[in-house]
């Protein structure tokens, strides 16, 4: 793999431009892992927006009705894919890819 400036890979443009590619596209720019959320990256983002939460942060979309729960808040935020979070997967070696999250969400 070849990799660009402090380890992180070379991508083709438009990758860190948040631009949403198209399902068939996602495959190929995710050089790294799944093309979609694992579990333990759904459990990290969904731990760290509910402790936002639970801190006082402004929800990004109206609690459901019967939603108080920051970790189900939480969850929801994260079903519907608005939080603006990107994903960093690395290798054993150092070099990385940051990944939209709205990208794991492409079906």
């Amino acid at each position: 793999m070849a990799t660009g400036p402090k380890g992180g890979l070379n991508v083709p443009k438009g990758v860190a431009k948040g631009i949403k590619p198209k399902a068939g596209e996602v495959k190929e720019r995710i050089l790294i892992g799944p093309p979609k959320l694992t579990r333990f990256e759904k459990a990290r983002i969904v731990g760290a927006r509910a402790l936002q939460l639970s801190m006082g942060a402004p929800p990004l979309i109206k609690p459901p009705k019967g939603v108080i729960d920051p970790i189900d808040l939480a969850v929801v935020e994260l079903k519907k894919g608005i939080l603006p979070i990107t994903i960093r997967r690395t290798l054993p070696d150092g070099t990385y890819q940051d990944i939209p999250l709205q990208w794991l969400f492409v079906e």
